[in-house]
């Protein structure tokens, strides 16, 4: 990731240890915990977060989000601008390729 947030395609984001993503059954959703609170996650949100473990590349997630997501149009974008964002708010790290 270059010092403007924007996130390469090999990169290969993951959840920030501060942070803890787990289903909330009693608000049906998945939610983020951290120190200071917690922060409830949308559905398309949730499924992008899930593959931040530094396993996938942003091009590994975005085919997979975009097969699982297949009646949506051109997610592309979408996808990079919430990691671009969840980047800059510290709830992910990158680690590089």
């Amino acid at each position: 990731m270059s010092e403007n947030n924007i996130l390469a395609p090999q990169d290969r984001p993951k959840l920030n240890p501060k942070y803890l993503l787990r289903w909330e059954k009693s608000q049906d959703a998945y939610i983020l915990l951290y120190p200071e609170g917690v922060i409830k996650l949308n559905p398309s949100a949730s499924e992008i977060l899930k593959r931040c473990t530094g396993q996938l590349s942003v091009e590994d997630m975005v085919a997979e989000l975009s097969s699982l997501f297949a009646d949506a149009p051109d997610i592309t974008h979408s996808i990079y601008k919430f990691l671009e964002n969840s980047y800059a708010k510290g709830w992910i790290d990158n680690t590089g390729c």
